[in-house]
């Protein structure tokens, strides 16, 4: 439906591809394809806010704090090498394989909520994926100096790809700029789509620790599945925003063609 109001009103528009502008204007207008993943990923924001701020306030009966499950369950597992360290900021928390860290935000490490945990033991799978050689992790963390490149060059080589289009005699120059660009966006694409199973292995460890080390019980452990599933979503949502990026420049260049 937004894909045909796309091609709907470009059509309706009296413009020729004989100046930059034409080409910004195809580039808005295809962004109405994009409509869709920005209300989900509204949606997913707002219900990782909701689940995290309600279970955040509620403390678990055994009153281990975040940073002392994650420590437990790493020497568990091995991972004596891996620091749980505080870092600022609010759900900034991660998992650093190159410098073997577990990072808590600072309404995690010390809180011994249940949000805390769940999200804590969290970032303590991926460290499990990571010791076990889980390949999606692998080709993840593959992929991250890739998408670093591309994350910096992609908007210059499409400026460049315009640039061509609008001289015109050099279009087909343009044109393969373009598909570079369009190749750069597929890099961020495949990055959403690993990353995705990676995230959702990493909540099914955690819940799996949780339940048979009894560190969350009852309402506790629907409490923090609640705060991992809409944690997954944000990724589901970012994966559906990706598809719809690269499906906006393939439309954009089609659209180029047929005028």
């Amino acid at each position: 439906m937004c894909i045909a109001l796309a091609y709907k009103t470009f059509n309706n528009i009296n413009i020729g591809v004989d100046n930059l502008m034409d080409y910004l204007v195809m580039y808005w207008i295809m962004g109405i394809v994009m409509i869709p993943g920005i209300i989900f990923a509204i949606i997913a924001q707002s219900k990782v806010y909701s689940a995290y701020h309600k279970w955040r306030d509620v403390p678990t009966q055994k009153g281990r704090t975040a940073a002392q499950v994650a420590r437990e369950i790493l020497d568990q597992n091995g991972l004596y090498d891996i620091t749980v360290i505080k870092t600022p900021g609010e759900m900034t928390d991660h998992f650093d394989p190159k410098k073997k860290i577990v990072a808590l935000s600072e309404g995690v490490h010390d809180s011994s909520s249940v949000a805390a945990l769940g999200i804590a033991t969290h970032e303590v799978g991926h460290a499990i994926q990571h010791s076990k050689g889980y390949l999606p992790a692998k080709i993840r963390l593959a992929l991250v100096p890739f998408i670093n490149i591309s994350s910096n060059l992609l908007w210059p080589i499409l400026f460049i790809a315009i640039i061509f289009n609008v001289i015109g005699s050099t279009g087909f120059i343009g044109y393969i700029f373009m598909w570079i660009a369009i190749v750069f966006f597929g890099l961020t694409l495949l990055f959403s789509l690993i990353t995705l199973p990676t995230e959702l292995d990493a909540s099914k460890r955690a819940l799996n620790i949780l339940t048979e080390q009894q560190y969350l019980e009852g309402e506790e452990l629907v409490g923090a599945k609640k705060v991992l599933k809409a944690a997954a979503l944000t990724y589901v949502a970012s994966l559906v925003n990706a598809i719809l990026t690269v499906l906006r420049f393939v439309l954009t260049i089609i659209a180029l063609k047929d005028r």
